[in-house]
């Protein structure tokens, strides 16, 4: 398997989305990456099976819109069949080649994989906290915090820089430690709907919480009455969001040839 930018100049090249049970049908309306978007198709060799597309290999990948089909695809497949996703960005010469070079080549291993996600998908819930609130809280718990503030209100840009420098630290300290916090809390909670839940690096200052739960799909209903409870919980404090189901990008080694 190779990657896009390694087949710039080629008439056409074959994308490799992901690995799939070989009982797996798409319908012919599907498409995916590529301008036009192209038609994605299942190519199976006994007990597992591959999807991809036909795509211009002159066509550079790697805009948004690209990103954004991949993981659609991976997604829909992941709400009704257990999926291995490939690397955004894997092509092959033709359908055979990765028919050869990945599915026959290692079946045992990927049919045991998708055996061991039957049933299952990822969901992510995503906490951040309000601004307003988390300084409110930090000034209330913290009284140097609060002088500082008191000292930095009116003053000269200059003269405030210093006490700027050490608020904006004792704010940091303060939200990594409630991050932990309530991280550790809602870890605890998942435990009864969840077989494993990853944490994620923050990608914001104010992350609250970032999770990545592998869960049974028929425990939807669950999860998202759950994250429901917590946004409301959390109502002023921090905003809650759940995606899912998706394919378990964070569970699932990407197959590779």
């Amino acid at each position: 398997m190779a990657h896009s930018d390694r087949d710039a100049g080629r008439q056409s090249v074959c994308y490799v989305y992901g690995v799939v049970p070989a009982d797996v049908e798409i319908d012919e309306d599907v498409r995916g990456v590529s301008a036009p978007p192209a038609r994605v198709q299942v190519i199976r060799r006994g007990r597992v099976g591959v999807l991809v597309s036909q795509i211009d290999g002159g066509r550079p990948l790697g805009r948004p819109d690209d990103l954004v089909a991949h993981k659609e695809l991976l997604d829909m497949v992941a709400a009704v069949a257990p999926v291995l996703p490939m690397r955004f960005g894997a092509v092959a010469d033709s359908p055979d080649a990765v028919a050869d070079q990945l599915l026959s080549a290692h079946e045992d291993e990927l049919a045991a994989d998708l055996e061991n996600l039957e049933g299952y998908a990822e969901y992510v819930l995503h906490g951040r906290y309000e601004p307003e609130a988390v300084l409110a809280a930090v000034l209330q718990e913290n009284p140097a915090a609060a002088r500082l503030r008191d000292a930095i209100h009116g003053a000269p840009e200059e003269e405030a820089r210093d006490a700027r420098i050490r608020l904006g630290e004792f704010i940091g300290q303060a939200v990594e430690a409630k991050r932990q916090a309530d991280t550790e809390a809602v870890v605890r909670e998942l435990e009864p709907y969840a077989q494993q839940v990853r944490v994620r690096e923050p990608t914001h200052e104010d992350d609250a919480m970032y999770l990545a739960v592998l869960a049974e799909t028929s425990r939807s209903g669950e999860i998202e009455q759950y994250a429901r409870e917590l946004a409301e919980r959390w109502d002023g404090w921090i905003s809650v969001r759940l995606l899912g189901p998706m394919a378990a990008y964070d569970f699932v080694r990407a197959p590779e040839a």
